[in-house]
């Protein structure tokens, strides 16, 4: 059982760590591209803070979006506004975030998020860190995979090996850091190949944030991972 409440402590914590470094830009350094193709720095706090509303909804019983559609256009629409907007549209609506995780609910029942996809209310506040942490260190502004807490790079590893698990694209794999190790792609009695590194360099793979060049592959070629 995910703990909700160490989850949303953390999510406060990581998104105070992300509203300070913004509050040191400027109207132009958000207009600058982002590491994510496509979208600016603008374009990420935006995406944060529409997230942190559609989880409300999620939390709340209502449709994470209204459609995949709405979601790009209200990305788009408030990507370009001006640092000052763009800080207290994350700020507010990470505190509504926070106010629906601190009201009281049943965390065992499952809820919808997109797609179709299914999950545990228990996990959402975790859910919501990785995307305040990951693209925190989208934004290109200092904060690196390496920075982020030990913890939620053990935990998001694990997460996305989950998420790959059993996928018949994927071979099977162990992902090892020397210390730990997980197992994802296809189910095999043995592992079709091991993949090796530090844990920002298995964890940027996993979340194709890195080509995992720094990644040491034995027993094959390094996996080729579906989109997220």
């Amino acid at each position: 059982m995910m703990d909700h409440a160490h989850d949303l402590a953390c999510v406060r914590e990581a998104t105070d760590r992300l509203l300070t470094a913004v509050a040191k830009m400027d109207n132009a350094s958000l207009a600058e591209p982002s590491r994510l193709p496509g979208w600016s720095r603008g374009h990420v706090l935006a995406h944060l803070a529409r997230n942190a509303d559609a989880l409300v909804n999620v939390l709340q019983g209502r449709p994470m979006y209204a459609s995949a559609e709405v979601r790009d256009s209200d990305i788009d629409r408030d990507a370009p506004r001006p640092l000052e907007a763009q800080v207290a549209d994350v700020r507010e609506s990470a505190a509504g975030f926070q106010a629906a995780g601190d009201a009281p609910a049943d965390w065992t029942r499952t809820v919808e998020l997109r797609n179709g996809v299914t999950d545990s209310a228990s996990r959402v506040p975790f859910r919501r860190w990785a995307e305040v942490e990951l693209h925190h260190v989208d934004l290109g502004a200092g904060y690196e995979l390496e920075d982020l807490p030990a913890e939620f790079v053990e935990r998001e590893t694990a997460f996305l090996a989950d998420r790959f698990s059993g996928h018949p694209d994927v071979p099977a794999t162990r992902l090892t850091d020397g210390t730990r190790a997980w197992s994802t792609g296809r189910a095999a009695e043995e592992p079709e190949v091991t993949v090796t590194g530090r844990p920002a360099d298995l964890l940027g793979w996993l979340a194709g944030r890195r080509d995992g060049a720094a990644l040491e592959v034995r027993g094959g070629a390094l996996p080729k991972l579906p989109p997220l």
